[in-house]
């Protein structure tokens, strides 16, 4: 079907249930479907006219993409979308032989909509991508979706985080993948946790030691301390598989920071750490460099924004990316930036050893004296929001930019803040 007869097919199931058609799905309609197979329907596009998606423009779009295998991804965020619009979703992804992208992000559905979301993916064969984050599917829908990875066979990116899961739905997220060989990428940050055992962070690290497909891990929002990532590094001693690791907010410092350090040191598989919004301190940023130095590190891109550290920490990772060459992106705004620092990194970027756009920070000068700036660059760049003028793919979004040639794409996904 081109897009002639899907526009025309619009209009006809518009009137066929009475409804005036959207303004933003026409407009969509008009450009065309991107080279990709993919097709935008964002609600927060300031650029695009029209009402934010309801149920009931669900129920005709779904209609007109069944069938459709010029389909390939469907972007839905910021939109109003609620339990009874899951359903028109799910009979979608049930008859779908093509769909392979489904972004839900920040709706309004709920554990009896996600329930039948999963429920319609028991059989499907297309789809690789489910983001739900924001979407309040609690423990229940949470654990409908865990139950739903055991039986399907093709998902292998999934992003709950901010779904407000519990305890028992992230501990089923992860049995469930201590035995998968498909989930390549999962975000369960932020859940709501009320423990202080941090059974979570234990189940993922027992995960950790027996899976072997796992990417790329989001655990921000974990309440997680020391002793938790000290059980996360006992496994990713024993891991060689992941490559992304996400601890941003949790309550980690030096200790913690010294235990990945160790990671580093014993396991190079590892290519992105996300640390922001720690308090990892000077004595953290010294145990990590100790591991960036060694030339068999593979750290990529490391993120440390808001962690305290002052001139000792920060001039640490100067001379450390001099001696490494392969740590080509880091994030360092938030901590004590002291003169020092500012001309060293500012003859970094100059020397043409750190790009601009790899790092979060822009020197400046002023009577003589240099600054740095804040600039907006960092690992989820385009996590929640994306800019007037670039797609979520822009370079300047290093997670994605990285893992794009590790064939990973979860920014989570576009993933993955600002």
């Amino acid at each position: 079907m081109d897009m002639e007869d899907l526009k025309n097919r619009y209009l006809s199931l518009c009137a066929e249930v009475q409804q005036p058609p959207n303004t933003c799905v026409w407009e969509a309609l008009e450009n065309n479907i991107n080279s990709d197979g993919s097709l935008k329907l964002t609600g927060n596009d300031q650029l695009k006219h029209g009402d934010r998606l309801t149920d009931e423009d669900m129920l005709v779009l779904s209609k007109i993409f069944v069938g459709n295998s010029a389909i390939k991804g469907l972007d839905l965020r910021y939109n109003n979308i609620t339990d009874k619009g899951a359903v028109y979703i799910a009979h979608l992804i049930q008859e779908s032989e093509s769909l392979q992208s489904l972004d839900l992000m920040c709706n309004n559905i709920e554990a009896d909509g996600a329930e039948v979301i999963a429920k319609s993916l028991h059989k499907n064969k297309s789809l690789r991508m489910l983001r739900m984050t924001g979407n309040k599917i609690g423990n229940k829908g949470g654990m409908q979706l865990a139950a739903m990875l055991q039986v399907n066979a093709t998902l292998e990116e999934i992003d709950v985080s901010d779904c407000d899961l519990a305890t028992q739905s992230v501990i089923a997220f992860a049995i469930v993948l201590k035995n998968s060989r498909r989930i390549r990428a999962i975000n369960v940050s932020r859940p709501l946790l009320f423990s202080l055992q941090e059974e979570t962070t234990v189940h993922m690290a027992q995960m950790l030691v027996v899976n072997k497909t796992l990417r790329e891990l989001h655990m921000g929002k974990h309440d997680m301390t020391d002793t938790g990532v000290e059980r996360l590094c006992e496994a990713l001693k024993l891991n060689v598989s992941l490559r992304y690791l996400d601890l941003r907010c949790n309550r980690i410092t030096r200790d913690g920071a010294k235990c990945l350090s160790e990671v580093l040191k014993q396991n190079p598989s590892l290519e992105i750490l996300d640390l922001s919004f720690n308090r990892i301190e000077d004595d953290g940023a010294v145990y990590l460099c100790e591991a960036i130095k060694l030339p068999h590190s593979k750290l990529k891109a490391l993120s440390v924004t808001s962690n305290n550290i002052g001139k000792k920490g920060l001039m640490s990772f100067n001379k450390a990316m001099k001696v490494n060459s392969c740590l080509t992106h880091i994030y360092i705004w938030g901590n004590k930036l002291e003169e020092p620092v500012c001309m060293a990194f500012s003859r970094l970027i100059s020397s043409g050893r750190l790009c601009e756009e790899h790092t979060d920070v822009s020197p400046y000068e002023v009577d003589g004296h240099v600054f740095l700036a804040e600039a907006s660059h960092g690992l989820h760049r385009h996590y929640y929001w994306t800019s007037k003028y670039g797609g979520d793919g822009d370079s300047s979004n290093s997670a994605l930019a990285l893992m794009a040639s590790d064939s990973l794409s979860l920014q989570i996904y576009p993933d993955s803040h600002s």
